[in-house]
């Protein structure tokens, strides 16, 4: 038996017939009194409103994967819990009733009697982790201190821990109410916490957490024959519409939780046609004050580079020089390939051509070493470009498109398709076993770092970078197909990310 379960066996198991702790306020006694009088049938109104809680289990069995280590406060009978099937899976709920169901439901999970307001408590809850996600469904509407709990939360967290807080909209709560008193829905107490996603946002902020992400779902909570399905579908996730809906979502992560300083570093270069630029990319990358090595990826040149890559190579043998040929065809192939055999704790790309400038990358170093993001991407759309880096039309589209992908990866975007882009190793590889979520259906890789960072929950952030001109060589990418690509990627976005 855990810490945290062998405490409050003896605390409050030993008299559940007056659970109720002498400090609380009288609105959370009555809250309790009212939880263990429903317990016995809490899982019948599950299963009255079950197309509203699918849905609910199904957006998030989205954000957290199978398998992963999950902390759910406020875990009821633990029907969530066990719709995620996690690794290790640990609920905690302040009713005695509730938690006596959950282990005999699910005796495969741990499930807890505490108080999550209870600042030992939540101490004690150090032993049963590492966790990669904690979930508060609902929860946060029925605390008395929501800051000093999610603080308690806070020190639970590693760096790659993930806060998921569901939550009703106030918009919906005179539907709601209305729904309880012609007894559709479970009437729990009418003292709940109704917030906006802005005060939720508020809240996690002043108590050390940062949204990475924010999501409404459900327009209509009812299966009406189909019409739901369709709504929900099809209707919800649009612009402006979106806010009307009876769900709401904010993933965030702890901003005290810091990865370790001076990570090492695995810069990959995917060279096609690019001999005049090897010499001067080597020479080029900063030194980033840790370990470095420097992955030339060749894609079956026409014009020496392979040759001019084995010359720098022995050339520079201080330097930690990789060189390998790409097993097929297209810049995704090759960046996969180099990052398969890197050894750096953060991987790089830095496109052959040069155009961003090879001295910048150290921006991206410090930015995700300090954990400012998690995710790094350059934007060559703040600076002013220089002459014939970019025609106006391609100016123009990239614009456009980088506002659809903020609103379809509900992060800030202004540049979609610039090839630096920067992440920890373990993380790409996070990356790569979620990958058959969206399968294969990027060229050129950019958008499936993209979507997988945004499906993983990474705080992605952008650093700007001035856009040369090319000194070398001609672009490898067609303008039209440029084009065509972001069209699909819109689509195919739209259909995995929202159309849940």
């Amino acid at each position: 038996m855990s810490s945290a379960e062998e405490k409050h066996h003896t605390s409050h198991d030993a008299d559940q017939s007056s659970p109720v702790s002498g400090s609380w306020s009288k609105r959370k006694t009555a809250y309790l009194r009212a939880v263990e009088r429903l317990a016995p049938d809490w899982d019948k109104w599950i299963a009255r409103n079950g197309y509203f809680h699918g849905r609910d289990a199904q957006y998030m069995r989205f954000l957290i994967p199978e398998d992963s280590r999950v902390l759910e406060l406020g875990s009821a009978t633990g029907w969530l819990l066990d719709e995620l099937s996690p690794a290790k899976g640990v609920g905690v709920d302040f009713s005695a009733a509730m938690t006596d169901q959950a282990r005999t439901k699910h005796p495969r999970l741990t499930f807890l009697h505490g108080d999550i307001e209870d600042r030992e408590f939540m101490a004690s809850l150090e032993g049963e982790g590492p966790f990669d996600y904690i979930i508060l469904s609902d929860t946060v509407g029925y605390l008395d201190d929501i800051i000093e709990t999610l603080k308690s939360i806070s020190r639970l967290c590693q760096p790659h821990t993930r806060l998921v807080v569901s939550h009703y909209s106030h918009l919906w709560e005179p539907v709601l109410r209305v729904a309880e008193a012609f007894g559709l829905r479970k009437k729990v107490n009418g003292d709940y916490n109704w917030l906006s996603p802005a005060d939720i946002e508020m809240f996690l902020r002043l108590s050390g957490f940062e949204t990475v992400k924010k999501e409404n779902r459900q327009l209509l909570p009812k299966r009406l024959l189909g019409l739901g399905t369709l709504v929900n579908r099809f209707i919800a996730p649009l612009p402006l519409i979106r806010g009307l809906c009876v769900r709401t979502y904010a993933v965030a992560r702890s901003a005290d939780a810091v990865r370790a300083t001076k990570p090492s570093v695995s810069v990959v270069v995917p060279a096609r046609n690019e001999q005049g630029n090897i010499a001067p990319a080597i020479r080029r990358i900063p030194d980033f004050g840790a370990k470095t090595e420097i992955i030339f990826v060749e894609g079956h040149s026409k014009d020496g580079t392979w040759d001019e890559i084995l010359r720098q190579k022995e050339a520079n043998p201080s330097l930690d020089i990789v060189a390998i040929q790409q097993p097929g065809k297209g810049k995704a192939d090759a960046v996969w390939a180099a990052f398969d055999i890197a050894r750096g704790d953060i991987l790089m790309i830095l496109d052959g051509d040069l155009t961003v400038p090879p001295e910048d990358l150290g921006k991206f170093y410090d930015a995700l070493a300090s954990g400012t993001g998690e995710f790094v991407n350059g934007t060559r759309l703040v600076y002013p470009l220089e002459k014939d880096a970019m025609r106006f039309l391609n100016y123009l589209a990239n614009r456009t498109f980088a506002r659809i992908f903020s609103y379809l990866l509900n992060q800030r975007f202004s540049d979609t398709l610039c090839g630096t882009k920067v992440l920890y190793r373990l993380d790409y590889q996070r990356l790569k076993a979620g990958r058959a979520y969206f399968g294969d259906f990027d060229p050129f890789g950019d958008f499936d770092l993209l979507f997988g960072a945004a499906k993983l929950n990474l705080k992605i952030v952008e650093v700007p970078v001035r856009y040369e001109a090319r000194a070398y060589g001609e672009t490898q990418i067609s303008r039209f197909r440029h084009g065509l690509l972001l069209l699909q990627m819109v689509v195919f976005a739209f259909r995995k990310l929202k159309m849940i």
